[in-house]
């Protein structure tokens, strides 16, 4: 799309994109962290704001997580394009949208403060950054099932489906979700990485991960490295 038609779009539905920009932080927030267009409009329908949540990712301005019927490859096969997690493409501008010094508190080290919204939309935006986006086919999703509960995200990966949970207190082993899925014969998961603020450890099939190492996620599987870090001057 041109820069024209990409301008004019904006300013046709100005007022849509905007609604649903300022309502990302709210429902990231929410236990159910699926957008829900009836908190824009009760009588709101996906066909009427469609343009707007493109323009959103068009932009590069936030990144949708679909929902998926069943966590198989190919994922998009059971891609579900009106049920969908929308993060903002920058997590600094999540925080400064939730005020209240949240930033100084994320450095707090107290393990027992939540920041679950915040910590899902850095590994977003990071799994974005390396390649999981709908420009490279390799989109973001998620799995959401009354019976196994939700995985924060699934993605293809080197192959197979790889589930990722994201854990920002101290609880990083509790993941009924997880644990449901990778005892299901049918999905055949290899693996399962859960990130969260704990070293690296691994339990059965589930790899364990500081948050800090999704910067260093590919889109393929790469040789295994082995990171050094020179803490000499500090």
């Amino acid at each position: 799309m041109c820069f024209v038609c990409f301008l004019c779009l904006y300013l046709s539905h100005k007022l849509q994109i905007e609604e649903i920009y300022d309502l990302i932080p709210s429902e990231l927030n929410a236990k159910n962290k699926r957008f829900i267009l009836k908190e824009l409009n009760e009588k709101a329908r996906f066909s009427k704001y469609e343009d707007s949540f493109l323009w959103l990712r068009d932009a590069g301005v936030a990144i949708p997580a679909y929902n998926v019927e069943e966590p198989r490859v190919p994922l998009l096969l059971n891609k579900q394009r009106n049920l969908f997690k929308l993060f903002l493409n920058d997590v600094g501008l999540l925080a400064a949208m939730y005020g209240g010094n949240i930033q100084a508190r994320l450095l707090s080290p107290n393990p027992n403060i939540n920041f679950g919204s915040v910590f899902e939309n850095l590994v977003a935006q990071e799994l974005y950054a390396h390649g999981f986006s709908e420009a490279q086919q390799h989109s973001l999703y998620y799995f959401n099932s009354k019976k196994q509960g939700e995985l924060d995200f699934v993605v293809e990966y080197a192959g197979n489906m790889l589930p990722i949970e994201v854990k920002s207190g101290k609880d990083y082993e509790r993941h009924n979700a997880l644990s449901n899925v990778m005892e299901n014969e049918e999905y055949a998961v290899p693996m399962a990485y859960v990130f969260c603020q704990e070293n690296v450890q691994t339990k059965g099939r589930v790899i364990y991960y500081p948050i800090y190492m999704i910067t260093f996620f590919e889109q393929t599987q790469a040789e295994e490295k082995v990171y050094k870090f020179d803490l000499t001057g500090l």
